[in-house]
């Protein structure tokens, strides 16, 4: 009887873990999503058109889906996609053309979207279970915007615009930051700080160039912009939104299209524009200011570029002078062609899962 007082703890135990591992609710026995893994590939559509798309790549099988949006939610997405942002377990499609579709990563199912009272949308953040959706606003008589705005959402899902906040002149990429969310206004030269908690622009703030995006990198916050001559970094203190210092990269022709690599090095698209696209893939270097190799990759019309961390990859989407469908590049860490894909129209950003 004592032996088997002292084995009646051993067989609760085994009956615990037992029970344990057979338990539903393990997230190893739940099934993925469709679209929880490989690479979303945006494509912006034919201007006029507006018959933007994403498409899905698997790596491991190199299938492609087409047209997951049409496919799943039995509708054309019926716009320009400008941005394609992840965030709060959703994805955000940010049409240009005055629209924002809410989707599921794992099937692509709608949840929800803004349709009213957006102009020319541009990109998004998510703060607070609130959306901060970036707009140049109308275009004057003489094509500016004089009206720009950061227009705000008070639902994930989205629904009806709650308030505008003025900014400066062509609002494009966001980052929140502490209590601000920085935004790029190329248009103007400045970076507008909006309060997350009073939803004023705080300040206004000049810098050189045409700023267009924010970036960390290795923990310090940043703002690419571009002129005639460089690739230009401003590096911003997040705690009082202040101008810390400028890195100016002597290089010619850089345009917004950017990928943040490893460490401090960054890519970035040079171009002569229309009508040769003599275009390349340049590696520069942040903590030294200097271009590491300034072709990396040549191509022709580049209009997308990103990095996958795993395997070390670059994405590099053509788009073909907008006549059909683009192209995506896979390259090596090298430089060297790995694979091809033939993607939708204007192909022009990746989401790597």
């Amino acid at each position: 009887m004592k032996n088997l007082r002292l084995l009646l703890p051993l067989f609760w135990l085994t009956f615990f873990v037992a029970s344990c591992s057979n338990d539903t609710t393990d997230p190893i026995d739940v099934p993925a999503g469709e679209f929880e893994k490989g690479v979303l590939i945006m494509n912006e559509g034919a201007f006029g058109v507006n018959d933007g798309e994403v498409f899905h790549y698997d790596p491991s099988t190199g299938v492609i889906k087409k047209d997951i949006f049409r496919a799943k939610n039995f509708r054309p997405f019926g716009g320009l996609i400008q941005d394609m942002v992840e965030a709060e377990g959703r994805i955000y499609l940010v049409a240009n053309t005055g629209k924002v579709e809410i989707v599921a990563p794992n099937d692509f199912d709608l949840l929800g979207g803004i349709s009213l009272g957006l102009n020319i949308s541009r990109s998004l953040v998510a703060v607070n279970q609130k959306l901060f959706i970036s707009d140049w606003g109308p275009y004057d008589a003489d094509f500016n915007n004089p009206d720009s705005f950061v227009a705000i959402v008070n639902s994930l899902n989205g629904g009806e615009i709650a308030k505008k906040i003025a900014v400066s002149s062509r609002p494009e990429g966001m980052i929140a930051a502490g209590n601000f969310i920085y935004v790029a206004c190329t248009a103007a030269k400045k970076y507008d700080v909006i309060s997350v908690s009073s939803e004023t622009v705080a300040a206004s703030i000049a810098v050189e160039g045409n700023p267009t995006e924010f970036l960390e990198i290795e923990g310090r916050l940043f703002l690419y912009a571009q002129d005639d001559n460089h690739a230009i970094f401003h590096e911003i203190n997040p705690g009082n939104y202040a101008l810390v210092r400028t890195v100016k990269i002597p290089l010619a022709n850089s345009t917004p299209i950017i990928a943040l690599g490893e460490g401090s090095e960054v890519l970035i698209v040079t171009s002569t524009g229309w009508p040769d696209y003599n275009d390349a893939v340049a590696k520069v270097s942040v903590n030294s200011g200097q271009v590491i190799n300034p072709s990396f990759y040549v191509g022709n019309g580049i209009y997308g570029l990103g990095f996958k961390i795993e395997g070390k990859e670059i994405y590099v989407a053509e788009h073909n002078g907008f006549q059909g469908n683009g192209s995506v590049f896979i390259l090596s860490a090298a430089g060297l062609l790995v694979k091809t894909l033939e993607v939708g129209k204007a192909p022009s950003g990746f989401i790597f899962k």
